[in-house]
């Protein structure tokens, strides 16, 4: 049963659009936007609460199978004019599929770390790009999870949700205070603290003892002082040339590599 939807008054409508532009709802709500038809229907096979399916009716005539997959699937379908789409979408050239999805829950996963567990720590990152590339990149070389302060940016920002191309619905996360108080709790876990500096053990020469945790800093200031202080080593990526730094989410995937040769 499909309910059309062609005001932005609608309560549905006021619903998405607040969920697509505020992390303080999102969180109040438990709840948040997938948009494309990729990600909504990797966020049905990871069976993850659809709440609200949004699409168009020309979405719905090109890509007939996985509307009616979808449809079955979401407690609640609303067919909206392409004009309404883009009031609720978060892009540019928009496909006519979004949904209205309740928050994971994957925190039980970290509950007990196994001797072979390796992890990724992400203390202040803050730009959505570098979150959803780091969590596609983590899912895609294996690891065993991802560990964020609350002061990063938020997981279900729609472009995070995006950019990590479904990853969010299949890797395992936790969301802590701080990293240095998940190392206080998990002293077991070997970590490595990514800094830019001459001193620390290069990247290229460190084996990672597992279970062990790399943690990868803010995109301007790097790790907080107490979070290095709170690791067990501190290495660094070896540079070249004039380059100082490199991106967040370029830096993740070399020493994600590293963890995993």
């Amino acid at each position: 049963m499909f309910t059309e939807i062609t005001s932005k008054d609608n309560q549905n409508i006021k619903k998405a659009v607040k969920l697509k532009k505020s992390a303080k709802y999102r969180r109040e709500t438990n709840m948040f936007i997938a948009e494309g038809l990729r990600i909504c229907t990797d966020a049905m096979f990871s069976s993850a609460r659809i709440e609200s399916l949004f699409v168009t009716d020309k979405a719905k005539e090109k890509h007939p199978c996985e509307f009616q997959q979808l449809a079955d699937y979401a407690l609640n379908t609303y067919i909206v004019s392409p004009e309404l789409f883009s009031f609720i979408s978060d892009t540019e050239n928009p496909q006519g599929f979004l949904c209205i999805i309740k928050s994971l829950d994957k925190t039980y996963q970290f509950d007990t770390i196994k001797n072979s567990d390796k992890f990724l720590a992400l203390d202040n990152v803050q730009d959505p790009n570098n979150l959803g590339t780091i969590l596609r990149t983590a899912e895609a070389l294996g690891l065993d999870g991802v560990v964020m302060s609350k002061d990063c940016c938020d997981i279900y920002n729609p472009k995070v949700v995006r950019g990590s191309m479904g990853a969010v619905f299949r890797l395992p996360f936790v969301i802590c205070n701080s990293i240095k108080e998940f190392l206080s709790n998990n002293q077991m876990l070997n970590s490595y603290a990514a800094v830019v500096s001459s001193d620390p053990h290069k990247i290229t020469e460190t084996s990672f003892i597992p279970p062990c945790v790399a943690v990868i800093g803010n995109e301007g200031n790097g790790l907080k002082r107490e979070t290095i202080d709170s690791c067990t080593f501190e290495i660094t990526i070896p540079m070249k040339g004039r380059a100082e730094s490199l991106n967040a989410s370029t830096a993740a995937a070399i020493i994600m590599w590293e963890m995993i040769k």
